[in-house]
């Protein structure tokens, strides 16, 4: 407790030196930390491993790769995100200029999870060196191996009154959130999130939650059935479903239902093999309490392929259940895991309705070529983001912002929206001295008509 409230204090007041708010300090260590993470390119790696049973190639296309990404996008963009934004004025303001001013909050918290433990501990950190703030970040202690990496990287690039960790678990997050940040960025479940905005809001401190939910996965009749089960198999079973946005349901028309279903058995086997809870290149589930939720889901299921598990290794093998209805068990939750349910349907209002009842997803998925039924899906349903004819890759992009609403979460980030996320926007109108129009002041008589006049 007392470290924390120490280190809190000791970033107030190297924030209030103003260093971090000078455009070239921002862009050098953006670049610090680049050479960095390119430094322990191979340990991070290897923590990947031993944390998610990630393979090289997984590990850095969705961490390492996307963060580098990340950095190298700000950093080509920020001198132009920094500067003031001229806006209109309005009439009524005559001889005026109004402009926008980006200033960083001053000190963050960043909560990290352990699904993509690197990448969504680095990604935040990125928008928030961008707008100029401290940063105490708090990686997830299921994924303790990153962690250590993340905080060796930190501990080597920056001086801890900037930038720091905080390592621990449960009692570590709490003793953070009675504290009084000047912005909170937040990755991970739900309930957890819940508490967090309410421990914030004695503060009045803004948060960003990137939250999850059921998200849902659709294919009408005139999809490619083919391209459509790769795509579905890849997102869902990217990093073995631990993945906010991977698609949690599979809503089919019922004429191509057994079509696709038998073309998604065949990616599986093609990827994954006949056994991948067997396949070591297969991802493993975190631990061994998030395993046996899991497979408690699969008890008295309908399982269409899959369904093998190895406690060793804690693998579930990408598993996919047919004959399931609202009711069951496994869609009362958001899954977070290798297991797929399967909804039928004969008309897309009937999957508008149904999404329409529950909480509002993080990601929605539609394969069709029906352009009149794209439109209406996109117009009478509400989530965080998508894709149509694609799974997942939304959010690899530093041109969009990715984030939730309703019960997915609140707030975006990614390229620019990141740099929006960790700044205050402060707006400035200033007045010339040459001209006083004195139609505002008092005594008010005989003005209204002319207030009318200029105001209409």
């Amino acid at each position: 407790m007392d470290e924390i409230v120490a280190l809190l204090e000791k970033q107030r007041t190297f924030f209030q030196k103003g260093k971090t708010k000078e455009l070239q300090f921002r862009l050098t260590q953006l670049q610090k930390l680049k050479r960095i993470i390119l430094k322990y390119e191979n340990e991070i790696l290897e923590a990947l491993k031993k944390d998610l049973n990630k393979t090289e190639f997984e590990a850095y296309m969705t961490e390492i790769g996307m963060v580098l990404d990340e950095i190298s996008f700000v950093s080509k963009n920020l001198k132009n995100w920094v500067k003031p934004e001229y806006v209109k004025t309005p009439l009524a303001q005559f001889l005026s200029s109004s402009k926008i001013y980006s200033e960083p909050y001053g000190v963050v918290l960043i909560l990290a999870p352990w699904n993509y433990p690197f990448q969504l501990a680095i990604e935040p950190l990125i928008g928030a060196i961008a707008a100029g703030n401290c940063a105490i970040i708090k990686p997830s202690e299921e994924s303790s191996y990153t962690s250590k990496i993340i905080e060796h990287i930190i501990n080597e690039a920056f001086k801890t009154e900037y930038i720091s960790i905080i390592q621990g678990g449960r009692e570590a997050s709490e003793v953070l959130l009675e504290q009084k940040f000047d912005y909170i960025f937040f990755t991970g479940s739900v309930a957890v999130g819940r508490i967090v905005m309410e421990k914030a809001s004695k503060h009045l401190t803004p948060v960003s939650l990137e939250l999850g939910g059921k998200s849902p996965c659709i294919v009408d009749e005139t999809a490619n059935l083919r391209l459509a089960a790769k795509r579905i198999i890849w997102g869902k079973f990217l990093n073995a479903g631990q993945t906010c946005v991977a698609p949690d349901y599979l809503f089919v028309h019922r004429e191509v239902k057994m079509e696709l279903l038998l073309l998604m058995k065949h990616y599986i086997k093609k990827f994954y093999g006949a056994d991948p809870s067997n396949n070591t290149k297969f991802p493993k589930i975190i631990n061994q309490k998030h395993f046996h939720r899991l497979t408690n889901l699969l008890e008295g299921s309908n399982i269409l392929i899959g369904g093998q598990s190895n406690v060793q290794s804690n693998q579930i093998a990408p598993t996919i259940l047919d004959k399931v209805t609202w009711d069951s068990p496994v869609m009362q939750d958001e899954i977070f895991g290798p297991i797929l349910p399967v909804l039928e349907f004969d008309q897309i209002q009937e999957v508008v309705t149904q999404i329409n009842q529950h909480p509002k997803p993080l990601a929605l998925y539609y394969f069709t070529n029906h352009k009149s039924r794209e439109r209406k899906l996109l117009k009478h349903t509400s989530f965080g983001g998508g894709c149509i004819n694609d799974t997942i890759v939304h959010l690899a992009t530093a041109h969009m912002p990715f984030g939730g609403v309703g019960d997915s979460g609140m707030g975006g980030y990614h390229g620019k929206a990141s740099f929006d996320t960790f700044s205050h926007k402060k707006s400035i109108l200033k007045k010339s001295n040459l001209l006083d129009i004195g139609l505002r002041y008092p005594p008010y008589q005989n003005d209204l008509k002319w207030l009318k006049v200029w105001l209409k």
